[in-house]
């Protein structure tokens, strides 16, 4: 069997992309030839989307379903100016020698994206082009920014669905205001990139893991709107029933598996911690499997 180049920016690696490479490995060897920045941050940084993946997670994931090998290409403004005849003879021929290239039926390439699938199939180059349609999730297709948008709604379950595992951030764990510490719940708080696609702010059940450990969570995002002062927003977990942690400066990852409520403004400090008692409860029943 031949060389298989499936091509894409596969952030998240999700439902549709898992599918790809299904039917990518029926051609043989798999390469998933991926891009790094994303290209929009070349041609209109300012619209530059969320990152569902970082990238050595986004090439161990595609391993993971499949890829062979996975080539991360440095998508700069001197490779974006390559014509699509030269994408195809300097990446396709030369440096991959593609017997198979497959891509999604929306793949555009080379200078002002003329290049398109369509184009690739037309060309004569010694590998044959295959178009995919990527996977249908309840009937509309499945793609990053799709997924992007659900969990910016704040709709994580839908978007776990088509990721086929829980969204997740990581990041440092940095210092903050230390109050969780002085009402009983010590969180984590994340320093998280600028790209980290961040759920809408309220409180969800999930997972905080740092090193080996996997602690079940509540987590909460957004300004803390109960306690007087001007904050940004923060992204911080509670590892149910946890308190002695010290995880300062330690990477910590954490997973959104279900959303249980708004951000809500509190009265008095005594409710809020009925409705914090209230929240961890239900984040252990949700995540105790």
């Amino acid at each position: 069997m031949g060389n298989a180049v499936l091509i894409g920016i596969f952030d998240g690696v999700h439902q549709g992309h898992q599918e790809l490479l299904r039917i990518a490995k029926m051609h043989g060897k798999v390469t998933a030839l991926t891009f790094y920045p994303h290209p929009t941050s070349i041609f209109a940084p300012e619209r530059t989307p969320m990152q569902l993946l970082p990238l050595a997670d986004r090439v161990a994931l595609l391993r993971e379903n499949g890829a062979d090998r996975v080539e991360v290409i440095d998508f700069t403004p001197e490779f974006a100016a390559l014509s699509p005849d030269e994408f195809i003879k300097q990446i396709l021929v030369d440096q991959l020698s593609a017997d198979q290239v497959i891509v999604g039926e929306n793949f555009t390439f080379g200078h002002k994206a003329a290049g398109t699938a369509r184009y690739l199939q037309e060309v004569s180059h010694g590998f044959k082009t295959t178009i995919l349609k990527l996977e249908e999730n309840r009937g509309t297709p499945v793609s990053s920014t799709r997924i992007r948008n659900l969990i910016i709604d704040g709709d994580v379950e839908r978007a776990n669905e088509m990721l086929t595992r829980p969204h997740y951030l990581v990041g440092p764990v940095v210092h903050g205001e230390k109050r969780g510490r002085e009402i009983g719940y010590p969180t984590a708080n994340l320093g998280l990139d600028s790209l980290a696609c961040i759920p809408a702010d309220g409180v969800y059940a999930g997972w905080l893991s740092v090193g080996s450990n996997r602690w079940q969570a509540a987590i909460s995002i957004g300004t803390n709107p109960t306690f007087p002062g001007v904050r940004g927003r923060q992204v911080e977990a509670y590892a149910i029933g946890e308190t002695g942690l010290d995880l300062y400066d330690q990477s910590a990852k954490l997973e959104f598996g279900f959303r249980l409520r708004d951000t809500l403004k509190f009265d008095s400090l005594e409710s809020l911690l009925v409705q914090m008692k209230s929240d961890c409860i239900q984040a252990s029943e949700l995540t105790k499997n």
